[in-house]
């Protein structure tokens, strides 16, 4: 009874906050304005002081109001405020090798130093993850396997695992079996995996430009050619683009991001996943669907998947859940439609299996309902962190920057003044002890040369502040 109560209050004070949120994003309540006091708050809801005081603080979290001493509360920050969203590249889709190897060299050689100010790193805050109760279900792993998780698990990975995955599938519309799930290490076993099966040296892979610099790498490293077709910063690729692109490059397959694309944050609308699928089907070309970030969501649900518009098994959907609960687990797992048997055989040819221990203590960790739990607090505090993150730059980069708009993930795409080399202002920021992540390194030709990416995945002090400011300096210098 005392929890029920509880979740009611939070609930309450959350429904406040958001109430507040709503007026000052259409502007309501303009930037500068006084907030009712925490006592009329109180009067006008009919709340307690302290559930007035938390709806003020979840506000205050997110950087949208400040508190003034003696005076009171004030709005601070509207999401209208943000800068243009950047442009869409205006390269045309052409086929090429990929040879990016020295840039992503020099850019994360220095990855592990802890005295970076990294923000070219896309990992998940060591301190948002669940650690405690996450070792509690290793624990429960050892004790409760029959040989304490020493043993070579199926090579299609844990039945309990695959079960949890197909639960977890629900939020995405999926309606799939234990039996269509193939465990891997990470997601980029799984897009290899994929890869392998549905193509061969030599064929023309199509791919969202700019893209993760590591599925270039991939195909690279598998003799593979990259057709990269320019997205848009917020709904993803052009479909009627990609279909002209397939034709004249013979494109074997497809290769996306559709959820919080990485470096762009777009989210391709759900009608545009169904007219990919309808696309990939009518012409018998696999799609190699990436989601690795699907469930970083910071709307009210999750996006749908490609691979919930699939009825022919033309999708291979690859995700993991290093980007939201351990990467260091590297549980991962692919969903390949009418691929299955034959990425069974190379997954037993390649690796055999998946760590046993890390897939029971995973399984366990989804059965009792922590992730469920878990993800709701991340998701709030990754947005609370978007926004900090961008009020800062937006306070210390020059006007006429873009920012990207996404709405899930830990990612931004910047772009700056044309005369700025990223690259350039990467070895600038270094010697101040600050990494990002140039934009050349998200195509195979080496464009993007005024864009860059940064990651707004650690939690904002005023560490990230300095660095943030540092960064408009060298930008602002750049351009004189």
């Amino acid at each position: 009874m005392t929890k029920l109560l509880a979740s009611a209050r939070n609930h309450k004070y959350l429904r406040i906050a958001e109430a507040i949120e709503a007026m000052i994003q259409d502007e309501v309540l303009n930037i500068g304005d006084r907030l009712p006091s925490v006592r009329v708050l109180s009067d006008e809801y009919g709340i307690s002081m302290g559930t007035a005081f938390q709806a003020y603080y979840q506000l205050e979290g997110k950087g949208l109001i400040e508190s003034r001493s003696k005076s009171g509360y004030y709005v601070r920050f509207n999401n209208k405020r943000l800068p243009s969203v950047p442009g869409i590249s205006s390269l045309k889709p052409v086929s090429s090798e990929i040879s990016m190897a020295d840039i992503v060299t020099q850019v994360y050689k220095n990855v592990s130093d802890l005295d970076l100010i990294n923000f070219s790193v896309a990992t998940p805050p060591m301190d948002l993850l669940p650690a405690a109760k996450l070792n509690k279900s290793v624990l429960h792993a050892i004790r409760s396997s029959k040989y304490h998780g020493l043993n070579y698990e199926h090579y299609q990975g844990n039945l309990e695992l695959r079960k949890q995955i197909v639960k977890l599938s629900f939020n995405w519309g999926g309606k799939i079996k234990p039996d269509d799930i193939i465990v891997t290490a990470g997601c980029m076993e799984a897009l290899s995996l994929c890869l392998r099966a549905t193509v061969k040296t030599g064929d023309a892979i199509a791919v969202e430009s700019p893209t993760y610099f590591g599925i270039f790498q991939l195909l690279a490293c598998l003799g593979l050619q990259a057709v990269e077709i320019p997205a848009d910063p917020v709904n993803g690729i052009d479909v009627l683009q990609l279909e002209k692109a397939i034709r004249q490059f013979s494109v074997k397959a497809c290769l996306f991001v559709p959820n919080f694309n990485n470096p762009v944050g777009s989210c391709m609308p759900d009608e545009k996943k169904k007219q990919l699928v309808e696309l990939i089907t009518r012409l018998k070309i696999p799609l190699i669907e990436d989601d690795i970030y699907g469930e970083l969501h910071f709307g009210k649900s999750r996006p749908k998947t490609c691979k919930t518009f699939d009825k022919e098994g033309w999708v291979l959907h690859c995700t993991s859940l290093s980007k939201s609960l351990a990467p260091g687990y590297r549980i991962g797992w692919c969903i390949p439609g009418r691929f299955t048997e034959k990425i069974k055989s190379l997954k037993m040819v390649l690796t055999i299996a998946a760590p046993t221990l890390m897939q029971v203590a995973v399984a366990h960790f989804l059965s009792i309902g922590r992730y469920e739990y878990h993800m709701k607090n991340f998701r709030k505090a990754l947005y609370k962190q978007y926004l900090r993150y961008v009020q800062s730059i937006i306070e210390h980069f020059p006007e006429d920057v873009r920012i990207s708009r996404p709405q899930g993930g830990y990612i931004l795409w910047i772009e700056l003044d044309k005369r700025i080399h990223s690259l350039k202002l990467y070895h600038e920021a270094m010697k101040y002890g600050i990494s990002i992540a140039p934009g050349q390194l998200f195509s195979s030709k080496g464009s993007y040369e005024h864009y860059f990416r940064l990651s707004f995945g650690k939690q904002f002090d005023d560490t990230i502040e300095y660095g943030i400011r540092v960064l408009g300096q060298l930008i602002r210098k750049s351009r004189l």
